[in-house]
């Protein structure tokens, strides 16, 4: 998030340094490419699987960051296009999208961020593992779908016992 000592995630894209954008194709776009191509193969063989991306709301919606914008995008449609791809090999594949994930680099800035609603990385997996074990799951296939929506359809909960809100493109 910093060039040179300066904070400059939010700075316009033309004061971007170039290897944010490698980084965040290379990390994200290109590691969901590689991974899913992999994955695929085995589901195909199998007839049945599911691939989750993790995306954000930032593909729909100015976050203060255009590189980050574009790489979830192309994560959502990337997802969408791989699930009409999959489909007819009943391997379901979706874009999940958590909200405020208490990750490690979250914690270390906490007095930045409002926790109130946030999501332990735990209820995330839960919200996987809940998706896996729908048997209407190919309904799913090729949508966004948020993982505390999915708490409330699956009636599952964090590791706290709270059930987070799911956000929406006027609260994310």
């Amino acid at each position: 998030m910093t060039e040179n000592g300066e904070f400059t995630w939010s700075n316009p894209f033309w004061e971007q340094p170039l290897w944010r954008w490698d980084a965040m194709f290379r990390g994200g776009v290109r590691a969901l490419f590689v991974s899913s191509q992999y994955a695929a193969a085995i589901m195909i063989r199998q007839k049945s699987g599911l691939i989750v991306n993790i995306s954000f709301w930032a593909a729909q919606k100015y976050m203060g960051n255009a590189i980050y914008g574009a790489s979830k995008a192309a994560t959502d449609k990337f997802s969408s296009d791989m699930a009409e791809e999959l489909r007819r090999h009943s391997v379901a594949v979706v874009s999940l999208y958590p909200g405020l994930v208490r990750t490690e680099r979250v914690m270390q800035a906490k007095e930045f961020f409002d926790l109130s609603n946030s999501e332990s990385p735990q209820f995330v997996g839960r919200a996987v593992a809940a998706l896996a074990s729908d048997p209407n799951l190919m309904r799913k296939s090729g949508k966004v779908l948020l993982a505390a929506q999915l708490a409330k359809e699956y009636d599952f909960s964090d590791i706290d016992g709270k059930l987070p809100k799911p956000l929406n493109l006027d609260t994310s």
